[in-house]
């Protein structure tokens, strides 16, 4: 997994680097440069926790406030959210670990993973100065999310409100709110840069999917902190940056789970689950026309397979094959697969369509579980 270190010690390394203090390494998808992810929020009152959006009045008074861009007063509506981590004593820089950010009126909180784990005292820290111990309930190691708890009052509680993640849009406004470098309760804003990215989490190695990227700027100490829209919605976790190795501070490409990701895993997190995820045991990459020239293949859109083990060895899939969908639905690239394969359960028979040798075989695999 990784060495885990202090914020003020941060390596953006290649391979995954575990930082207490709010960053992780991770490689990144489509280029050759280091990711490091980065150390949560929505009105979620323990109505069905799977619900995106709050129709509440504060709702609609945050949306009023985004129409005349007024950003102070828009932090100031959902700063009492956001919470500073403090891990066993504190950071060596003098001020949190990790961020994160209050979901309900329960006393839980959503954070990093990697800012929480096997950490022996965790204290949670509210912007009126109050502090109390937490305890991890859950988590959701492929994604690099965690849900923790405080005994505190629900009256003494503000839930952020989530928004919908999918509707992020390039160009759209957004500010995050964290304790970079120690200094707590830092806000940093910018516009969403690109959607649709991937990262890959340090804990299973598995492909985090459709996270946003950002240029507000995310530094060690912004992990588990949340990215606000406009609207005063969270419709990201801030978990990782990129830059050129060895650098340990933002250049601008900063990436955040997005919002609806969490809200699908929520439920199990809260009952104190470490959530699972499917994986089929494939290798290889994406057929396109000049792959499929190359290759003689039979098809020119698919997954390739250069590389076969657990469900899908079992399954028959084989080396060479090309696969062209699951359960009847199209596999154009390795991102669709991902998609398709994280949308069922541990143990679920999905079917599978190949084609080999120029003829298509039907095969049926059992999902196995990320280890």
């Amino acid at each position: 997994m990784g060495t885990r270190v202090k914020a003020s010690g941060l390596s953006l390394l290649i391979v995954v680097s575990m930082v207490a203090g709010g960053l992780i390494t991770a490689q990144v998808v489509d280029g050759g440069l280091a990711v490091v992810p980065v150390v949560p929020s929505g009105v979620l009152t323990l109505q069905p926790v799977l619900q995106n959006h709050s129709t509440s009045d504060t709702d609609g008074e945050l949306r009023s406030l985004a129409a005349f861009a007024d950003l102070p007063l828009l932090i100031e509506a959902v700063q009492d959210s956001v919470v500073v981590i403090e891990l066993d004593g504190g950071s060596e820089v003098g001020g949190g670990d990790g961020s994160g950010f209050v979901f309900d009126t329960e006393g839980h909180i959503l954070t990093n993973l990697h800012v929480v784990e096997d950490v022996e005292k965790i204290v949670v820290r509210f912007a009126n100065g109050s502090a109390v111990e937490a305890t991890v309930l859950g988590s959701d190691p492929s994604n690099d999310l965690a849900v923790i708890w405080v005994p505190v009052d629900s009256g003494d509680l503000r839930p952020v409100t989530f928004g919908d993640s999918d509707a992020a849009r390039v160009g759209e406004p957004v500010f995050a709110i964290g304790s970079p470098f120690g200094k707590d309760f830092t806000v940093t804003s910018g516009v969403v840069s690109a959607v649709e990215r991937a990262t890959r989490s340090s804990f299973t190695g598995r492909q985090i999917l459709n996270v946003i990227q950002t240029d507000a700027a995310l530094n060690p100490g912004n992990s588990g902190g949340p990215l606000f829209n406009f609207a005063g919605e969270v419709i990201g976790i801030n978990s990782s940056i990129t830059g050129p190795s060895g650098f340990r501070g933002s250049v601008g490409l900063g990436f955040a789970v997005p919002s609806n990701t969490a809200l699908r895993f929520l439920p199990e997190m809260i009952a104190g689950a470490r959530v699972a995820h499917s994986v089929l045991g494939v290798e290889g990459g994406t057929v396109d026309e000049m792959v499929a020239a190359g290759r003689d293949l039979a098809v020119n859109r698919g997954f390739l397979v250069t590389a076969v083990r657990g469900a899908a060895l079992s399954a028959g899939v084989e080396a060479g094959d090309v696969l062209t969908a699951i359960e009847g639905n199209s596999v154009l690239n390795f991102e669709d697969l991902a998609a398709h394969i994280d949308s069922y359960p541990v143990g679920a028979e999905i079917s599978l369509t190949v084609v080999r040798d120029g003829a298509e075989v039907a095969l049926s695999a059992t999902l196995q579980a990320w280890e």
